[in-house]
């Protein structure tokens, strides 16, 4: 990548410094009662830029939000992370119960190197959204440089992701946020060929601009989910109750014309697994559905499409063994529900095999990351597995994400 990373400057350099590192844990809690993390891929994927700040003697001082706090919150408070962050490191991190302040300073001035210490999530101020330039200089004030290491909040211009670096000199790029960036050059600069970008979800207004953008680029798309109704609906095809949205019909036109000019072949589903619309209510929610196969322009009044169907996954299996590089993001069907699992399972299965023979594949974050989860696939089964869903789509979407662009190239380091 075009900035400065870690590994940049010398170890010399680090050594003894207080480093303010940017993460990203922003993870899944259990609902209701104790604070339990569901999933801890984002802790894990920080680790080798923390034990690379560890092994250069620097004192590490980490910062994060957690969820969208309104003020602060009690049940939003970083304690469950740093006991996690704890015993994936092997020594104690130091909690602090505030991001800013005297209290802050003094134990950061305390550190000896190689301590770890998290502060407290940054979101309970409500500063850090507004990217307020005075909170930015008072929580860059005990620090001599910044790391960002936070990929999945780089697209925000936040205090801790994007003002900071205006008091910091340097500010480096982390291990994670180097290889996120990498892994989606791939995507964009040279790639190895075919290339097939897979794009799923509910609603295509939030993936039209990466359509826009990948269908100059690559060679195939592949449309799953019920964003596919959209595209049916626009060419007059009956999707029965499936979802769609009326508003980007008008948009269908445009990507049709885009792929017409570029030559690339975008394919929708053939076929659908559908249900009864009654049968999905809360209250028949535990009842065995009535599953039907229909063809995705020929859906009934009455049914829905929630996962794509069997001819549908034959072509979209067949096009991934074929491809040399392949970009999945978002899943085939409402995979939440066991009866609708199968497409989405199938393309990760399949995106597995082709990782096996030397294909680069790449998984944009978001709900393709969920499903794998659930699949109980191997993270390691992938080329890369993306921790920032929507930095994802927007860095690949061509936009200058602040976190990243404010990341200064001088190696000079505060005395």
């Amino acid at each position: 990548m075009e900035q400065l990373t870690i590994k940049d400057i010398p170890i010399k350099d680090l050594e003894g410094k207080r480093v303010l590192v940017r993460v990203d844990y922003n993870v899944p809690l259990k609902k209701g009662g104790k604070s339990e993390i569901t999933n801890d891929l984002r802790i894990k994927a920080s680790l080798p830029t923390i034990q690379y700040l560890i092994d250069a003697k620097a004192k590490v001082i980490l910062v994060s939000h957690l969820g969208r706090p309104k003020g602060f919150d009690s049940t939003l408070k970083l304690d469950p992370v740093a006991n996690r962050l704890s015993e994936l490191l092997g020594k104690k991190v130091i909690k602090l119960n505030d991001s800013i302040g005297p209290e802050v300073e003094s134990v950061i001035n305390k550190l000896q190197p190689q301590d770890v210490c998290l502060l407290e999530n940054i979101r309970f101020y409500k500063e850090e959204e507004k990217n307020d330039p005075d909170f930015a200089r008072k929580l860059a004030k005990p620090f001599q440089i910044y790391v960002n290491d936070a990929f999945g909040t780089s697209h925000r211009a936040h205090a801790s992701t994007a003002g900071i670096s205006a008091h910091l000199n340097p500010s480096l790029a982390g291990l994670l946020l180097e290889k996120e960036v990498d892994s989606l050059n791939k995507i964009l600069s040279n790639p190895v060929r075919p290339l097939t970008t897979i794009i799923g979800g509910s609603k295509i207004s939030t993936k039209i601009n990466i359509l826009k953008t990948l269908v100059s680029k690559v060679d195939t798309i592949l449309i799953g989910g019920a964003m596919a109704f959209t595209f049916i609906k626009a060419k007059g095809g009956e999707i029965g109750d499936s979802l769609y949205e009326q508003e980007c019909i008008s948009l269908i036109g445009e990507i049709d014309k885009l792929k017409e000019e570029h030559a690339v072949a975008l394919i929708l589903p053939e076929d659908m697994v559908c249900a009864k619309s009654s049968e999905l209510s809360t209250q028949h929610s535990a009842l065995k559905k009535e599953l039907h196969i229909y063809p995705i322009d020929r859906i009934p009044p009455g049914y829905m499409g929630l996962d794509i169907g069997p001819k549908t996954i034959e072509k979209f299996t067949k096009m991934i063994s074929q491809s040399m590089t392949i970009f999945w993001n978002g899943p085939m069907g409402m995979f939440e529900d066991n009866d609708f699992t199968v497409g989405t399972k199938a393309v990760a299965e399949a995106m597995e095999k082709a990782t096996a023979k030397r294909c680069i594949t790449v998984i944009g974050g978001g709900d393709s990351v969920t499903a794998i989860e659930k699949f109980r696939i191997s993270f390691s089964s992938f080329t890369h597995v993306s921790t920032g869903g929507g930095a994802a789509i927007e860095f690949l979407e061509g936009k200058t994400l602040p976190g990243i662009s404010c990341l200064d190239k001088k190696v000079s380091i505060k005395k």
